[in-house]
């Protein structure tokens, strides 16, 4: 009898969620809980309605509220019920949550030097490291794949996870500058096998183009 050599290929969209005002300020939110604003709900509806001709076995989501209200769009053109997945939430910044990097210069020196050298395994005092942000990150595609293997599903979640996915995929190391946008509410595409992750397409954000040209970090 002969046997298979194709691997059994799981495909993940994952989505960074829609705009918040702290976006827009430039403001750092980690685990902070900050509701999308206007804009981000609108590009949530659009990101729903592009995605929608996909048929997803399952919808996840951090259990942040910008993430969760992203998904909840997305899952009700799907007829699904959104997944919690905590362990998709965002980097926590520990003592920059909540602030600028510019008044992260000017109040924690120490820190801001780390946070633009990016290193890997400073945790902003009270928060998580690159390296533990990272391992998380692996940790909770590994489940999905796990429950989902060979099937297309769904994930709302943070730039700094994104950041983490594309890295993987790409060979950047973590400590290297970001050369790459983070679109809100664009469609990241990666499929994962025996051999490892794989990108398909990153960014795809044409559905937006009506409802802002430029979607700030």
């Amino acid at each position: 009898m002969s046997h298979s050599t194709n691997p059994v290929v799981t495909r993940i969209c994952f989505v960074r969620h829609g705009e918040t005002d702290w976006n827009v300020e430039k403001r750092i939110q980690g685990q902070i809980d900050i509701p999308l604003n206007e804009t981000g709900r609108a590009q949530a509806l659009a990101m729903a309605f592009n995605a929608a001709h996909v048929s997803f076995k399952a919808i996840y989501s951090s259990d942040l509220a910008r993430a969760m209200e992203t998904a909840t769009a997305l899952a009700q053109r799907e007829a699904l019920e959104v997944k919690p997945l905590p362990q998709l939430r965002e980097r926590h910044y520990g003592i920059f949550q909540s602030i600028t990097a510019a008044e992260g210069a000017e109040r924690y020196p120490h820190a801001y030097r780390n946070y633009m050298a990016r290193d890997p395994d400073y945790n902003f005092e009270t928060g998580e490291s690159m390296r533990q942000h990272a391992a998380r990150v692996a940790e909770a595609v590994d489940w999905m794949v796990r429950h989902h293997t060979g099937q297309t599903i769904a994930a709302v979640t943070h730039a700094g996870v994104l950041d983490i996915l594309y890295r993987k995929t790409t060979g950047r190391p973590l400590h290297t500058p970001r050369d790459f946008v983070i679109p809100n509410c664009a469609l990241n595409w990666f499929h994962f096998d025996g051999q490892g992750w794989h990108l398909e397409s990153w960014g795809d954000r044409h559905h937006l183009t009506k409802v802002l040209v430029d979607v700030p970090e």
